[in-house]
């Protein structure tokens, strides 16, 4: 057993390890040998030409993707599909029939537009929509935010009248002029419908469907709660039957919820309880529609069922007339003519509809995408904006409000068997029915019960609430955009909420951009693996080597970010280091003038007797006086991390390379292109060699288009991993330590009665930044500091 065990485990040890035997790359080297072949973008006449190219095939692909009915119709499963269709159809249309009803309440139209908006845009979508399973019409959250506009451009004040005009009035004071209210608030409705499937058009003409990415799911989920609230309060009040004054704009909400409450001794008691009893009821029913929804084989139409019995009980019990109940009163039978919207209102209603028009895109696709992927087909979002447009247009010409899908609704369709379309288009008559017939018999009906039907159906809203402790867990960005969103849309309303969600969640993927992670790294022994030095126990830092890693594209924006982490992880600031040695050798300079220091082929050396004067303060002011006394050169080395003749405090330089591993950049602008050129400078300077390692492709040729390669940066800088370069470095000491050691070449020079000069230099726009530091100093000297200095008392 022992040996089948070992024999098993041999293969295992096999995979285990693997060995690569290849050449240590660098870009150039790269190049070279693997010709590379420079992408060639396609010309202008190329692209225009691929557009303009046109065929049978190309015709019929671009004539389905815009009538997606062509490609699932033609493919449809009678046998299979139909039956299964026709019960869903007829389940949706009976809750759509009532949702119509209930959502006009929070658009503030008569009711009756409610059903005209769950059967038009169902017309259009059809033939147009790529999605097969969602039902198209009102949702309470796109109807609040339409019924916000509404109320803002026709509030009561506008319509109020005097009692004595009125006929049959038996009291003085005001009214309102209900009827003209309600036309003026059907066409501000149907006009901003119009105008939000105008802009729907345009933005699937534009291809601009990606937009909608922005609103991530966090935000949606803030939005969508914070959208429940308000929906809830503006029923609570028809619940309650108590009258209140219509706000909106920033705290309306609140403002509603206090007048609510100082009014709430007004309170119909008849419509209170018809309004708690529907809702409990539609809440008990729906959970075990959920929890049975394997063995119901039909959700049941708990809203129809709710309806048709408080319908009977209001008409036998006389609601109105006994107790002061708030009705439906009127619903008008058959179709209205078709009318223009108001173009005057454009000026007065885009911000609002451009909002809209987003919104009702973003939960329709959403939806959508959820049942594309679990019945594996795919939705078009540019397509998707065209039918909402059109489908926005066309209803909007017969007095209705902005379509998008509601998930309740959506989720009956698809739960009762809906495959396509076809049950959208049954349950869009079963609406043309009631419409047409059923109108007048829903007229007893209590608007406490159509408030209600909205209010249960808000309870999956509500429930996101609970997501926030799970993306606290997971996400805490994430958790704080949602909670941002939700409460900014609860006290500035809806659009503008929605507009402080969108650019809180764009600041924070700025600032994530702006200080990404970033960190040292060193090697596991043995490998080829490098991890953050902090992280890992095991990991070596290569001796004379430190490694950044920066994740995250470098711009503008977070430069100063990456120049920060350099400094931490090399440990000194590179300009500093510079100018302190620029001060040291002019001090150096001034006492060999002075005779207290001299310059020797092994070095610089204090004259017997007044090595103590050698070390000058770091404060001394510096004497410009030239003694004029002939001199010789020599050439010596300086060691920078030895202690020094003058009281300079230089910081030491432990490193001679630097590796940038650009794993992580994806981009870099022409600010960073620059300001990496400076650094390799400022390194270089003081011997510290900047190597570059694991970038992508493209970043090499944004290099190349920006001039960053010139006779001292060069290709051969850019290694394709982070131990390519390691290698290459330890080639290169390896190589370097062999050689004769540099004080056996040193040479005298000529003779110079002038001191060797320290000349300031300009700092042109792409040169070094000196960081507020004293003026940059350059030496004449070689760029690894074997430096020139002048012996006045040599021989």
């Amino acid at each position: 057993a022992m040996a089948e065990g070992e024999r098993a485990a041999e293969p295992l040890a096999e995979i285990s390890h693997y060995v690569v035997a290849r050449p240590i790359y660098s870009e150039a080297g790269f190049q070279e040998e693997n010709e590379r072949r420079p992408p060639l973008p396609p010309t202008l006449r190329e692209r225009a030409q691929a557009a303009c190219r046109c065929s049978r095939k190309r015709a019929f692909q671009i004539t389905k993707s815009f009538l997606p009915i062509l490609e699932w119709l033609p493919n449809y499963r009678v046998k299979e599909w139909l039956i299964s269709d026709i019960i869903s159809g007829v389940s949706t249309g009976l809750v759509a029939t009532l949702q119509g009803l209930a959502y006009a309440l929070l658009v503030a139209v008569p009711v009756g537009y409610g059903l005209y908006s769950a059967f038009f845009p169902i017309l259009t979508y059809f033939f147009l929509g790529t999605s097969r399973h969602i039902s198209v019409g009102p949702f309470p959250v796109v109807s609040l935010m339409v019924g916000s506009v509404v109320l803002s451009m026709a509030p009561d004040d506008n319509f109020l009248i005097d009692s004595s005009n009125a006929t049959g009035a038996n009291v003085t004071g005001t009214l309102i002029d209900t009827e003209s209210r309600d036309a003026q608030r059907v066409l501000i409705a149907s006009t901003l419908t119009f105008l939000v499937g105008i802009l729907q058009v345009i933005f699937g003409v534009l291809q601009i469907g990606f937009i909608v990415r922005y609103l991530a799911d966090p935000l949606i989920g803030g939005f969508t709660t914070a959208a429940a609230f308000q929906v809830f309060v503006s029923q609570l009040k028809i619940v309650l039957n108590v009258s209140t004054k219509n706000y909106n704009g920033v705290l309306s909400i609140i403002y509603t919820l206090i007048e609510i409450f100082e009014n709430i001794g007004t309170t119909n008691i008849a419509d209170l309880i018809a309004g708690l009893i529907t809702i409990v009821i539609c809440m008990v029913v729906k959970e075990i529609n959920d929890r049975f929804k394997h063995k119901i084989p039909v959700p049941i139409p708990i809203e129809v069922i709710v309806t048709i019995v408080a319908t009977g009980i209001s008409y036998a019990a006389d609601f109105e007339k006994k107790y002061n109940a708030g009705i439906v009163k009127s619903i008008p039978s058959g179709f209205l003519p078709p009318e223009p919207p108001d173009v005057s209102l454009f000026s007065q209603m885009i911000a609002a509809s451009f909002s809209i028009g987003i919104v009702a895109y973003a939960i329709a696709v959403s939806v959508g995408k959820v049942y594309a992927t679990k019945y594996d087909y795919a939705i078009d979002g540019n397509q998707e904006f065209i039918a909402f447009g059109i489908s926005n247009i066309f209803s909007g010409a017969f007095s209705c409000f902005v379509a998008t899908t509601a998930l309740s609704r959506t989720a009956v369709q698809e739960s009762t068997g809906g495959k396509t379309q076809v049950a959208g288009i049954i349950s869009a008559g079963i609406v043309l029915i009631a419409i047409v017939a059923l109108g007048k018999l829903l007229e007893p009906l209590q608007k406490s019960v159509l408030a209600a039907v909205v209010i249960a159906n808000l309870k999956g809203m509500f429930m996101q609430v609970f997501d926030v402790p799970r993306l606290w867990r997971q996400n805490r960005v994430d958790a704080v955009i949602w909670v941002f969103t939700c409460v900014a849309s609860i006290i500035l309303g809806l659009d503008l909420g929605l507009l402080a969600g969108l650019l809180f969640g764009l600041l924070t993927v700025v600032l994530r951009v702006q200080f990404p992670s970033w960190g040292g790294f060193g090697n596991i022994p043995g490998t080829d693996i490098y991890k953050k030095v902090k992280d890992y126990k095991n990991v070596i830092e290569p001796e004379g080597v430190k490694i950044l890693k920066f994740s995250s594209p470098i711009f503008y924006a977070n430069i100063d970010g990456l120049k920060s982490s350099l400094k931490s992880t090399v440990g000194f600031d590179a300009v500093k280091v510079y100018n302190k040695r620029l001060k040291a050798l002019r001090k150096i300079q001034k006492l060999i003038k002075k005779g207290k220091l001299k310059a020797t082929k092994n070095g610089i050396i204090s004259e017997p007797g007044v090595n103590n004067e050698a070390f000058e303060t770091d404060e001394e002011p510096e004497d410009n006086h030239d003694l004029q006394v002939p001199t010789k050169e020599v050439e010596i080395q300086v060691d920078w991390n030895s202690e020094l003749p003058v009281k300079v405090n230089i910081p030491k330089v432990p490193i001679h390379s630097l590796i940038l591993d650009f794993g992580a950049v994806t981009f870099l602008d022409i600010v960073a292109v620059r300001s990496i050129k400076t650094i390799i400078r400022e390194f270089e300077r003081i011997d510290v060699r900047v190597y570059f390692t694991s970038y992508q492709d493209n970043l090499i040729s944004q290099l190349e288009r920006s001039a960053f390669f010139d006779d001292t940066v060069r290709k051969d800088i850019f290694f394709l991993t982070v131990h390519d370069a390691v290698l290459y470095i330890r080639n290169q000491m390896t190589y370097s330590e062999n050689q004769d050691p540099i004080f056996e070449k040193i040479s005298l020079m000529q003779e110079s009665k002038q001191p060797i000069e320290f000349t300031e230099t300009s700092r042109p726009d792409d040169e070094l930044d000196v960081q507020e530091e004293v003026c940059t100093l350059e030496l004449n000297v070689s760029i690894t500091y074997i430096v020139l200095l002048a012996s006045s008392l040599y021989l």
